[in-house]
């Protein structure tokens, strides 16, 4: 029997294969008298403990119904997110192992980080005990964060709502930091030594049969680990890119720009690539061939550009010119007057939007769907606020607490922000809609964060162009998709047309995988999982994480998510590298 296709809301959609995540509902606020948060917090964790070594312990007395316990590489050598005391139960006691994670212990090494009374919800609703923690495993170390609730189905006693562990380092191979940092310069006489700079440009050009472990492709936020102080709020591209360039030499990372992937094959016996590279260096070009271990594409999230499929009449137009919004160069100089259309409403298009308006175009969007639109200065006063602002914690006890909140949690959360922020944003939202552009909240109203993790884009975060739009200065074209393009025109489904001079496709990319089709081939491409999404458990897929193909991974997102990600990954491969994983252990 046939089924009759759904039509899902613009807001709701998810990249092909992605799950659709509900967000949770919050626990009812205990009416309690204010506990002493660190007996609270110790007498969990040492029931946790004699949990985890297999003591006559039931998960259900330490964890509530509705709990989540987020882990990344402590539990397994993977990413999990598990939801409710049986599942729970499952990871913890795996048939035939012992539970990877020895022992937990609060950590007291700040004041944030100590047993607390803090809120659990978006709101400041419902109080919980809130503590870091310390986490030992069976070959590194880690660390954790638990927010405990009372449960009213069992006399209010202190349960788990959302429990997080994170691995940090392996043990004997601990990062060279602090007392393990390298010497440098070696003292004494060394008879045809190389100084520094000789070292350095072997180093970096692989020279005298130096191999890279690791190839990255792509300079993107793979690297870039430091917190980056006393610049903007908002850093001019150009500054940003001059500091990445400064970092990169200051902590001698081997970068080749100019260069060009030409081959490239994977040895399933030897575990090892063979990637021949045409490279541009001091103007000239020469070929290499690099055997590493690990391949990483960090060519950003998005892959390739996507064009609507079959538009008619796409040859036939014979204006100044038609691109994807990932080739366009800006606007003509000589070009007040002509008429730019963009085809689509997030980021790009309103970027392009505003480029073109500013240099005196008539600019027209055409937005098919609907899109979420905030303003910067909500997301900074809302969503940021406390967090990642001049008020907040440092940014790694910050990340702990973003990173800790499984999916269903933080989608209620941003739920809750986004209802807010649309509040603070109602009178320019209002005056969108006046101007017939249609705006939506987001997946289950929770906004734009949760529409980028769910599918990429559908979002605009304002910061201009929104009021261009509202005071009809930036056209509007709604609802209609292309019928057809002609020579100086386009035609819509509903017979309307719009000249147009310039055409800028801004409708977004294709996923990730086939950036890796286009460099490494079908038989790559066939292997690795598609990228970005939600698996079942509310993990991002195939990004961070193992991709389904040995020796090569994925790597993109915000800067946010890359500072924390990127070490997760390198943990990865230093596990393997070392021998304390295998590509397929669990």
């Amino acid at each position: 029997m046939a089924t009759a296709a759904i039509d899902v809301p613009a807001s709701n959609r998810v990249v092909p294969g992605s799950h659709h995540l509900a967000p949770v509902v919050w626990p009812t606020p205990s009416e309690t008298s204010t506990p002493d948060a660190g007996k609270v917090a110790a007498a969990w964790i040492s029931s946790f403990n004699s949990l985890i070594k297999g003591e006559d312990v039931e998960v259900s007395s330490l964890f509530r119904n509705d709990c989540h316990w987020r882990d990344l590489l402590c539990l397994t050598w993977d990413f999990h997110s598990h939801q409710g005391p049986e599942k729970i139960a499952s990871a913890v006691r795996q048939k035939g192992k012992e539970c990877r994670i020895k022992s937990i212990s609060t950590d007291t090494s700040t004041e944030l980080r100590k047993p607390a009374i803090a809120p659990v919800d978006f709101g400041g609703n419902v109080k919980g005990v809130q503590s870091f923690l310390t986490v030992d495993t069976d070959v590194g170390r880690g660390r954790g964060l638990v927010r405990l609730v009372p449960d009213p189905e069992d006399e209010g006693k202190w349960k788990v709502f959302t429990f997080f562990t994170v691995l940090q380092e392996l043990k004997g191979f601990e990062e060279f930091i602090d007392a393990r940092r390298p010497t440098g310069v070696a003292h004494g006489a060394q008879p045809g030594r190389k100084n520094w700079k000789e070292r350095r440009d072997a180093e970096a050009n692989f020279e005298d049969g130096l191999e890279p472990t690791v190839l990255i492709i792509g300079t993107a936020t793979l690297v870039w680990e430091t917190e980056l102080k006393e610049a903007e709020i908002f850093t001019p591209k150009d500054k940003l890119a001059d500091w990445f360039e400064s970092y990169a030499s200051s902590m001698e990372l081997n970068v080749w720009t100019k260069t060009t992937i030409k081959d490239s094959k994977w040895d399933d016996d030897k575990r090892e690539w063979t990637v021949e590279l045409e490279r541009e260096k001091d103007g000239k070009k020469e070929t290499r061939t690099l055997h590493p271990r690990h391949v990483i594409q960090a060519t950003g999230h998005s892959g390739e550009a996507y064009f609507p499929p079959n538009i008619k009449g796409i040859d036939d137009f014979k204006g100044d010119f038609l691109v994807h919004s990932s080739q366009f160069k800006g606007p003509q100089e000589n070009g007040k007057g002509k008429r730019a259309v963009i085809i689509g409403s997030c980021n790009s298009a309103h970027d392009i939007a505003q480029d073109y308006y500013e240099h005196g175009y008539d600019v027209t969007m055409v937005q098919r769907s609907s899109t979420t639109i905030v303003t910067s200065k909500s997301l900074f006063s809302v969503l940021m606020k406390g967090l990642y602002d001049e008020t907040g914690p440092p940014v790694e006890e910050a990340d702990m607490i973003n990173m800790s909140m499984p999916s269903p949690v933080l989608k209620r959360f941003h739920s809750d922000a986004t209802a807010e922020m649309t509040r603070l944003d109602t009178p320019l939202l209002r005056g969108l809609i006046a101007a017939g552009f249609a705006v939506d909240n987001g997946p289950d109203c929770a906004g734009l964060f949760m529409k980028y993790l769910h599918r990429g884009g559908g979002y605009y975060i304002d910061v201009g162009t929104a009021q261009l739009v509202a005071d009809k200065k930036i056209k509007i074209k709604q609802g209609q998709e292309i019928a057809c393009l002609k020579a100086h025109s386009i035609s819509f489904a509903d017979n309307s047309e719009l000249e147009a001079d310039e055409i800028v496709f801004a409708t977004g990319f294709q996923n990730m995988r086939e950036t890796a089709r286009k460099i490494f081939g079908n038989e790559l491409a066939d292997r690795v999982g598609d990228v970005w999404g939600y698996d079942d458990e509310g993990e991002t897929r195939t990004m961070w994480r193992r991709s389904g193909h040995p020796g090569f991974w994925f790597f993109g997102g915000n800067l946010a998510l890359c500072r924390f990600y990127s070490k997760l990954l390198a943990l990865q491969i230093k596990a393997l590298e070392t021998g304390v994983m295998k590509y397929d252990d669990a």
